[in-house]
């Protein structure tokens, strides 16, 4: 099991602008990262508590096979001064070890893990080798 994480933002509260945030958030997911819906075993939305112009659950669920994905939407924590009108997830699906996980952050969220923009890999420790000098 592997857990893939992403976040995006929107310009406003509105059906329109949250369908287009999500739609594009979960397009990039699945085509960087090759993943099926068949292959999630959950996805945990949430949004920052100026968004509540409709569920991204709701959003999600209507994608071709979401409609089986077990899902939640919740409120974010809020911390003064963090980002507005910012929606998250969190995906746990069963991907091969070996499969790079690509986290997507868009929009401005991009600004929110920077040192996650590229490809993430299951690091394997190497064994340590003492030299004798």
């Amino acid at each position: 099991m592997r857990a893939i994480r992403g976040a995006t933002t929107v310009a406003e509260n509105t059906i329109e602008a949250m369908r287009e945030a999500v739609t594009e958030l979960l397009d990039e997911l699945e085509q960087r990262n090759q993943i099926q819906p068949q292959n999630m075993i959950s996805v945990t939305f949430s949004v920052t508590r100026d968004l509540d112009a409709i569920f991204p659950a709701a959003i999600a669920r209507a994608r071709s096979g979401w409609d089986n994905v077990a899902m939640l939407d919740v409120q974010q924590m809020y911390v003064e001064g963090s980002l507005q009108r910012c929606i998250r997830f969190l995906i746990h699906a069963y991907l091969p070890a070996s499969v790079p996980i690509h986290h997507i952050y868009l929009r401005h969220a991009s600004n929110l893990r920077p040192d996650w923009s590229l490809p993430q890999t299951l690091h394997t420790p190497q064994p340590v080798v003492e030299s004798k000098v």
